[in-house]
Formats: structure tokens, C-alpha cells, sequence
């Protein structure tokens, strides 16, 4: 499907006799790069799907107060990043993190058993990062987008993001080397 412009469906949103249509073409064009950038921060189908509606629902919220110094896209994923480390901030006061990759063993169900392991360690390399550098690495190597669209949504600078990826991908390396 095709959707409008970003311009086009803010522009829908504000009117008021548009709003329903604005947001639906909203969730349509960008549900589901939101659901997996917040899936690959939670791990979780159904954790996920909770934050994307909490995403959702901040962005309604908050739509008029969006000021375009950063695109749309941007915005999203700003907001969707920072119900993301609320929702872990949370988890973490509850439980204690658990090591669970099944996940990823679903994913791989159809591949062989060296790249399940792969996969597996991966992951596993992946949770030994801190909150940030996981943030950045995710972004970067998942998302594929750039230094400057993640510092964006990340309000920190291109060159710390650079330093952090490159220090993520060090640490994924070792990781990998030990245990694969």
C-alpha cells in the first residue's frame, strides 16, 4: 500500500474532521517498524505489542505538541525508544533478567543447528551490552539507520553513537568468539 506523506498525514491529523483517517494512515505506515524496533529492546511478542500501544497512545497525545525540528519518523521513534527503556526500567524493579532465547530458537526453527547457535550467542552477546550501546548497536545494525537519525532520537551526539557502536560490536565480537 502506499501512504501519503508524513506532511499530508499530520495535515490530516490536525483537522479535526480528518483526525480518524490521519492516525490510521499513522499506524498503518509505521506499526510495524515500530513493532520491531521495540521487539528486538523487549524480546518479548506480547511485551512488544504492549509498548507499540503505549507508543501509540503517547503519540495522540502528544501529537499537537510535535514541533517538525525532526522529522516524523524521528519522533516515533524517539517516543517508541523511550516507552521501551520505561517499560525494561520497569521490568527490571520487578524481575530479575532472565536469559530466555527462545525467541530466537523460534526464528531459526528452519535454519541448521550451527546457525541456531549463531543466533543464539548473538542474542546472548547482545544482553551483555549496556542499556545504551544496545540501544545504538539495535538501531544501527537492525534499523540500518543513520548516525544522525539516531542521534536524534537518542539526544546524544553522532560521535559518542559512532564510539558506542563501534565499542558494541567489539564487545559482540569477543562474546562470539568465546562462545561459538
Amino acid at each position: 500500500m502506499i501512504y501519503p506523506e508524513d506532511e499530508n498525514i499530520l495535515n490530516l491529523i490536525i483537522s479535526l474532521d480528518k483526525r480518524n483517517e490521519g492516525f490510521r494512515y499513522l499506524v498503518a505506515k509505521y506499526k510495524e517498524k515500530l513493532y520491531w524496533h521495540i521487539r528486538r529492546m523487549v524480546e518479548n511478542h506480547e511485551d512488544a505489542d504492549d509498548v507499540l500501544q503505549n507508543t501509540f497512545l503517547k503519540v495522540v497525545k502528544n501529537i499537537e505538541g510535535f514541533q517538525r525540528q525532526s522529522s516524523l519518523f524521528t519522533w516515533l521513534y524517539r517516543i517508541a525508544t523511550n516507552e521501551s527503556i520505561n517499560f525494561l526500567n520497569a521490568k527490571k524493579n520487578r524481575y530479575h533478567e532472565s536469559t530466555d532465547v527462545s525467541a530466537l530458537q523460534n526464528v531459526a526453527s528452519y535454519e541448521s543447528v550451527n546457525e541456531t547457535i549463531v543466533l543464539q550467542s548473538l542474542a546472548s552477546a547482545i544482553k551483555t551490552l549496556p542499556d545504551k550501546q544496545k540501544l545504538v548497536f539495535n538501531l544501527r545494525y537492525y534499523d540500518e539507520l543513520p548516525y544522525q537519525d539516531i542521534a536524534d532520537i537518542t539526544d546524544t551526539s553522532v560521535g559518542a553513537l559512532k564510539a558506542s557502536y563501534h565499542l558494541a560490536v567489539k564487545k559482540i565480537e569477543e562474546h562470539l568468539k568465546k562462545n561459538v
